[in-house]
Parts: structure tokens; C-alpha cells; sequence
């Protein structure tokens, strides 16, 4: 008897029942929305995975950025605070296999701007003289040699020591930081089966005798570490040596965007696992790969190369000195996430 009263009750009411083809609608249209939003924010994390092996910088998010820093006064710039939200990553190139007291051969920062429009590879040249924290003035490069130590060397006090120096240098907060050895980029760059590099010039390997001849060419492991070591011969040496490293960074990223890496997470992993203990990710690897997953997809992949604008000095000890009319100009550009716009008045100083 109960069954049938409610059958009578849902059958009086049922005309009332709304139409379920609009709900069903927007229901199906709010969940595709999310689903859209979900793989654009794990395909920017897949790339900036990705981006952060190949030196393109792996990005942690901090809180906020704040005040101008001793080195900067020093260079003559402004004292507006930091523009909070862009990212800056330091990727250290080690002359070695990390097992031996090492020099940083390339220091190079990955700046990437607040509104996520693209990276910039911006060079600070290894012979630049600069206050080391506890170690007085000495070139840029010596620093990870002091913070690693000469006994056992330990790579990740030897990038702390280094990313300090370059954060008093620049004004900015380092948020993560890479250092990739020797045999790690030989490694990486056979897993994605060669590196396209354009040089402008020749370059001639005093190690090899080898030739890479100006213009675009492909590069296999063992060619990419004999090249990113070339500095003697070349017209502005160790400079030549920071923009042709510029050139192969872009490169690889152009060879894996090409094999579709960017937006495969098992592509990617087994990239990852390919370079092993040669590849030391800061500070903390599977944090980088969780925080990673909330970073946005860049707009372009493609990156500017920069370098902090330096001249040669007048007398001993013989280091670089920032160039006193444009790094001031420069380094505040790079404070004040305006790098984009600094590029566009100095575009002789972009790579090509």
C-alpha cells in the first residue's frame, strides 16, 4: 500500500520536474572547463620539468621578494623593491664530474617574468669579480670551488655558496637552482639524439682539434661537452664561450619540444632517469616536481639570451668589472621584471 501511494505521489509530481538536458549541459560544460585547466597546468609543469634539466630553469614559488640588496647600492641602482611573481633559476655548468674540486664554467641565470610570456637565459660571465661571502673578491666561477670544499667535495654546498654570491650580485631571490656536470649533459643530450646549434662563428676545440664551422649544425654528446668547453682562440674567450652555451640550451629545448617530450610525463621521467647523479636539482628534487605542478604553461618556450654587460678591467687583478654604464641599467631591468623591455633597446646585446 506504501509502495503505491509514493508511486502516486512521483507520478502527480513529475511534470513539475524541471528539464534535465540544460543541467546535464552545463554540468558536462563546468567539468570539461576543469579537465582544460587540469592538462594545461600539468603540461606547464611537464615543461618546466624539462626546462629545468636543460638549464631552463626549474621554479619553486616563495611568498614574496622584497628590498633592494648591498651589491646592487653599490652598482648604482634603483632602490624601488623587487617586482614580486617572476622566477629566477640558477643553472651551474661544473668543469668535472662533481667527484673532484670544480669550477663553475657557465653560471647562468633563467629568469622567467611574471606573465609567463617566455624564459631568458641571462649569463653572468665565470671571470666577473665579486664579493664571495666569507672569501673576500674573487672571479664568480671560484665560488662553488670555496662552498664545495677541497676535501670530498660537496656539490650542493658548492651551489649554495654560489647562488648567494649571485643573489648579493643581483638583486634578485634565486628561487631553485641545477648543476649539471660534464658527463650529465653528454648524457643529455644523447637521450634526445643530438642538440641543433647555430654558432655565428668557427670554433676550433684546443682538447679535440675538431672543427664546428659557423652556421647551423647537430651536435652528439661527446661534440656538445667538447664545444661548451671552448674558450681559447675564441675572439672574446670565455664570453664566446657563456653565448654559445646560450645557443645550445635553446637548442635542446627546441629538440625536445620537436620529439614532443614537453607534454609527455613518461618521456620525460625516463629523460630524467637517463642523467641520474650527474643532474643535482635544488634544493630538494621531489619538491621542485610538486611544486612544479602549479606553475602555469609558459606562452613560448623559446628563450631570449642575455648577458649582464661587463668590460675588461684597467690593471691587476685582472677580473671582469660590471660595465658601469649598462649593467646598473640591465641589472634593474632584471629586479623589476622588465627584462623584455631592456631587450628591445639593446637588441644588438640578443643573441641571434
Amino acid at each position: 500500500m506504501i509502495e503505491d501511494d509514493l508511486r502516486a505521489a512521483f507520478a502527480r509530481h513529475e511534470p513539475l520536474t524541471p528539464p534535465t538536458g540544460p543541467l546535464r549541459a552545463t554540468i558536462d560544460r563546468l567539468a570539461n572547463g576543469r579537465r582544460r585547466r587540469r592538462r594545461r597546468w600539468q603540461t606547464g609543469g611537464t615543461a618546466l620539468a624539462l626546462l629545468g634539466v636543460l638549464g631552463i630553469g626549474v621554479p619553486l614559488f616563495t611568498p614574496e621578494r622584497s628590498g633592494p640588496p648591498p651589491t646592487a647600492d653599490l652598482l648604482g641602482e634603483s632602490s624601488r623593491p623587487v617586482v614580486t611573481g617572476a622566477l629566477n633559476i640558477l643553472l651551474l655548468g661544473i668543469d668535472g664530474d662533481g667527484r673532484e674540486v670544480s669550477r663553475a664554467d657557465s653560471v647562468l641565470l633563467v629568469h622567467i617574468p611574471s606573465d609567463q610570456s617566455r624564459p631568458y637565459l641571462v649569463s653572468l660571465p665565470r671571470d666577473l669579480g665579486v664579493p664571495i661571502p666569507g672569501h673576500g673578491t674573487d672571479k664568480l666561477n671560484a665560488a662553488f670551488a670555496f662552498g664545495a670544499g677541497f676535501t670530498q667535495p660537496d656539490m650542493s654546498k658548492g651551489y649554495e655558496l654560489t647562488r648567494r654570491t649571485v643573489a648579493e650580485l643581483t638583486g634578485v631571490h634565486v628561487d631553485a637552482g641545477v648543476v649539471l656536470t660534464y658527463p650529465g649533459l653528454r648524457k643529455l643530450t644523447e637521450a634526445v639524439e643530438g642538440v641543433p646549434v647555430c654558432l655565428p662563428q668557427q670554433v676550433r676545440s684546443v682538447h679535440t682539434r675538431r672543427i664546428f664551422p659557423a652556421g647551423c649544425q647537430r651536435l652528439d654528446g661527446a661534440a656538445s661537452v667538447d664545444l661548451l668547453r671552448q674558450r681559447r682562440g675564441l675572439p672574446e674567450g670565455s664570453l664566446d664561450r657563456d653565448r654559445n652555451a646560450r645557443l645550445f640550451a635553446a637548442g635542446l629545448v627546441r629538440q625536445a619540444t620537436d620529439q614532443g617530450v614537453l607534454t609527455n610525463p613518461v618521456r620525460l621521467s625516463t629523460l630524467l632517469g637517463t642523467v641520474g647523479p650527474e643532474l643535482l636539482v635544488l634544493p630538494d628534487r621531489a619538491a621542485v616536481l610538486d611544486l612544479m605542478r602549479l606553475v602555469p604553461t609558459l606562452r613560448s618556450v623559446e628563450p631570449i639570451g642575455l648577458s649582464l654587460p661587463v668590460t675588461e678591467p684597467a690593471g691587476p687583478p685582472y677580473h671582469l668589472i660590471a660595465d658601469p654604464k649598462l649593467a646598473p641599467e640591465f641589472l634593474t631591468a632584471l629586479r623589476e621584471d622588465r627584462l623584455g623591455d631592456w631587450a628591445a633597446r639593446h637588441p644588438e646585446r640578443v643573441d641571434r
